[in-house]
């Protein structure tokens, strides 16, 4: 077996474990909350909301630092780090009695919730750029297979041990990715150019914004999140409205499994027809197909049809991740390649943070079957614009960089 073939397998085992544990404390969030004292049903929702986002406030501030620093001194260490750190504020969160504390500690976790996205960029580092997308598709399927299965572990976990053997479990199962990696992955360093060039946190920003395709593949990757989250805090009310069954949370959860279902399913397939036809010709048909697949979950009047949909658009996207990693992974300069895949989870972590404030104001003036309508405008728009970058003359990252460089002197 070849080192490359090893690290990958390693890799998507760490993924599924992660993934699945960092899911696992989801469904008892609000409950856990109430354990601190005898607090009113609205003052649970509302520290529920801020526990729930502070993760992802901090990991879109961290995300391109450790980015850079895998740049210069490998993946794998950062791996080691965000792992270890993951497992820490997850064993302390056992032991907290107040929500201001479990609030510090979400932030803290937020500042090494680094393992997934790094896997992708360390996994895409060491893959050709001609199987790229079928790589990080399969690496995908990891992820989402733990994050469809933490959850019922975890509620699981919760009902036989408690809430905090629940957090000292989840702990030990990072603590083991860890020990995984730090014994199993053999990282072969990337070999960079004699003349390096050590650009500037600015001039890499400034790029970013003006180079047309690396700013349409960020923009795109916050729209995914969006449209992932927003309606994430509503589905379980939206599922009450379709069913009259007493059971609610349980068919709730599994209407917003079938969106992950159809991403295990799709997520390598649509990777590979990337690596034959083009990554920007596939994300630009998932982009079409989230729309078509989007707008008719408002309008449905049974809850088989809502999860027919979900499933729909779980399958369409399912690609987008692995194809607009691939897409950074083609156009970044080896030397800066972490840290600007840093940057494209940091707009990942942003869609995470608009996501659910935005399903919650437009479902609050207008309806939750508006969410839908809106976030379904937005992948219209993520289409519309990389349809117009596709249109002009294409720019190479690497030489634009230069230039922004040059004239940043």
């Amino acid at each position: 077996m070849t080192v490359q073939k090893r690290n990958f397998i390693i890799m998507w085992i760490c993924n599924f474990l992660v993934a699945g544990t960092m899911t696992m404390i989801m469904p008892f969030l609000s409950l856990y909350i109430d354990t601190f004292g005898d607090h009113s049903p609205a003052y649970v929702q509302k520290w529920s909301g801020l526990i729930f986002g502070a993760t992802f406030v901090s990991a879109f501030i961290m995300s391109p630092i450790w980015g850079r620093i895998a740049d210069r001194h490998g993946f794998k260490p950062i791996l080691i780090i965000n792992s270890l750190g993951l497992a820490t504020s997850v064993f302390l969160m056992g032991f907290v009695q107040s929500v201001e504390a479990f609030f510090f500690l979400r932030l803290l976790m937020g500042v090494v919730t680094g393992f997934i996205p790094t896997s992708l960029a360390f996994i895409s580092s060491q893959t050709s750029r001609e199987e790229a997308g079928k790589m990080l598709g399969t690496l995908q399927m990891g992820n989402v297979a733990g994050m469809l299965f933490g959850p019922i572990f975890g509620g699981l976990l919760a009902d036989i041990f408690g809430f905090q053997y629940t957090f000292m479990i989840t702990s030990s199962t990072l603590l083991i990715s860890a020990l995984i990696v730090l014994f199993g992955i053999q990282e072969i360093r990337k070999s960079k150019r004699t003349q390096k060039t050590n650009y500037s946190r600015k001039t890499i920003l400034q790029a970013i914004f003006k180079h047309r395709l690396m700013l349409n593949v960020m923009l795109v990757t916050t729209i995914i999140q969006i449209g992932n989250f927003s309606i994430q805090p509503l589905l379980s009310l939206y599922v009450a409205e379709l069913t009259d069954a007493k059971d609610v949370a349980f068919l709730a959860g599994l209407t917003f499994s079938a969106a992950g279902l159809g991403n295990l399913l799709f997520a390598r397939k649509w990777g590979e027809i990337g690596d034959d036809i083009g990554y920007e010709k596939v994300l630009s048909v998932l982009l079409i197909l989230s729309f078509v697949f989007i707008i008719p979950q408002a309008f449905v009047t049974q809850l088989w049809q809502l999860m027919v949909f979900r499933l729909l658009f779980g399958i369409a996207i399912g690609g987008m991740i692995p194809v607009t990693t691939a897409l950074v992974r083609r156009e970044a300069p080896i030397d800066i390649q972490g840290e600007v895949m840093g940057y494209n989870t940091s707009f990942r972590f942003l869609g995470n943070i608009i996501g659910p404030m935005l399903g919650g104001i437009i479902s609050g003036f207008i309806g939750i079957a508006s969410v839908f309508i809106v976030t379904a405008s937005l992948f219209l728009m993520g289409s519309f614009f990389l349809y117009i970058a596709r249109r002009k003359p294409s720019q190479d990252f690497e030489d634009f960089i230069a230039v922004q460089h040059q004239t940043s002197k």
